[in-house]
């Protein structure tokens, strides 16, 4: 027997984008449905490193995180945990003069945006953080930045929406999305239609098909950054490591366990999921050891990896559909979504409702990629998890 659900929104994807906005648009008043095609958080928003920065973000992001960076520190409020945040600062280390020279263009350019950056020079950045090692040229600060742990962040929103109220459809993969005069129709896990005046497509690495199904084609490919953790250790690390050009990032918590990244995994013949790959663990473990000569003998004791989507200018697509009304798109954070999420979570709900959103997020238009005209748009998608077929020969029940 087939189940029928009548709601406001529904939201494609409960990753933390889209689990925030669900609690966010609860707290408004709006009826919700949050849809999964696995479990909530289990993607991206469960698996990525878990910093929470501001610092090297590109200027028209700085608005949206800033929005974001005034939540964090609400997290045992908003969802009944604090989600392991801890803001420890945010330290880019410089390799090189060309690398400080980037790291002071960066900070004049964001002057002003208030991130209180601080330039560090090689000897204080030996007194100050005397655990960096290596042929270190200099760094630049963000005292108010800081990490927090993903798997508990993720899973706690999409929780403390169902405490409040919102249908959370775990293991319901979105088969069909049909725009149906004022709203849509949905086609969802084995026997679920569902009807929702508004749609967000939040579906992380697999939204692309969703949204060229509706005329809006976007270069989205996948990423699949690799984690390594160690065993506890003493006090190590007493800020969240970034290096300007890329190549490491680590953070130690509470626990004494250092989170190392830097490397990709490989895909599996299903690209939904990938491994590790044990050279390039092996790679990030070397590269941490020569920068932290406290983790010269550490072991470690776990590895993951997971699926991500990426967009080409790094930036996200969040906003409006300018084929569909009604459809909204929030995907492509490349790597960098975990800080933004609950800022982002809070737009959509305010698009929803208002029309609008009191954060400019202009830059984030779908437009930029050139969308099919109105005139010959589709109004038939797909859901996540469905990017392995193309979108028109899927079913949509009726």
């Amino acid at each position: 027997m087939s189940r029928r659900l009548d709601v406001d929104v529904a939201i494609i994807g409960g990753g933390l984008v889209g689990s925030s906005a669900a609690l966010a648009l609860r707290g408004m008043g709006m009826s919700v449905a949050l849809l999964d095609k696995g479990f909530c958080g289990a993607q991206a928003s469960g698996v990525n490193y878990g910093g929470v920065r501001r610092q090297g973000r590109p200027l028209e992001q700085l608005p949206l995180s800033q929005r974001a960076h005034a939540i964090w520190p609400r997290l045992q409020a908003l969802i009944g945990i604090d989600g392991e945040f801890l803001r420890s600062g945010h330290l880019k280390l410089a390799r090189d003069e060309a690398d400080m020279a980037a790291l002071e263009a960066y900070a004049e350019t964001v002057a002003g945006q208030g991130l209180g950056l601080e330039l560090i020079g090689h000897n204080g950045l030996r007194e100050r953080f005397g655990w960096v090692g290596g042929d270190v040229f200099g760094a630049s600060f963000c005292a108010g930045d800081g990490h927090a742990n993903p798997r508990l962040v993720s899973t706690g929103f999409a929780s403390a929406a169902r405490r409040v109220g919102v249908h959370v459809l775990e293991n319901t993969p979105v088969k069909g999305v049909t725009r149906n005069g004022a709203g849509f129709a949905l086609e969802a896990g084995d026997d679920l239609s569902l009807s929702a005046r508004f749609v967000i497509n939040s579906a992380g690495a697999w939204a692309d098909s969703f949204a060229a199904a509706f005329g809006e084609p976007v270069p989205l490919a996948r990423i699949y950054p690799s984690m390594v953790v160690t065993e506890p250790l003493e006090a190590i690390m007493t800020a969240n490591i970034g290096m300007e050009g890329g190549g490491i990032y680590a953070r130690q918590v509470e626990r004494g366990n250092c989170v190392v990244g830097g490397e990709r995994a490989l895909p599996l013949d299903d690209p939904d999921f990938s491994r590790p790959r044990g050279e390039g663990a092996l790679a990030i473990m070397n590269r941490a050891a020569e920068l932290f000569p406290g983790l010269r003998h550490a072991h470690a004791i776990r590895f993951w990896s997971g699926t991500e989507g990426a967009i080409p200018d790094r930036n996200p697509v969040i906003g409006p559909s300018l084929t569909t009304p009604g459809l909204i798109h929030a995907f492509g954070f490349t790597g960098a979504g975990f800080q933004i999420a609950p800022g982002v979570g809070e737009v959509l709900a305010e698009l929803v409702r208002d029309g609008r959103s009191t954060t400019p997020i202009d830059a984030f238009t779908i437009g930029r990629f050139a969308p099919v005209p109105i005139s010959t748009r589709t109004d038939r998608g797909s859901g996540a998890g469905e990017a392995s077929e193309p979108p028109h020969t899927r079913e949509t029940r009726s």
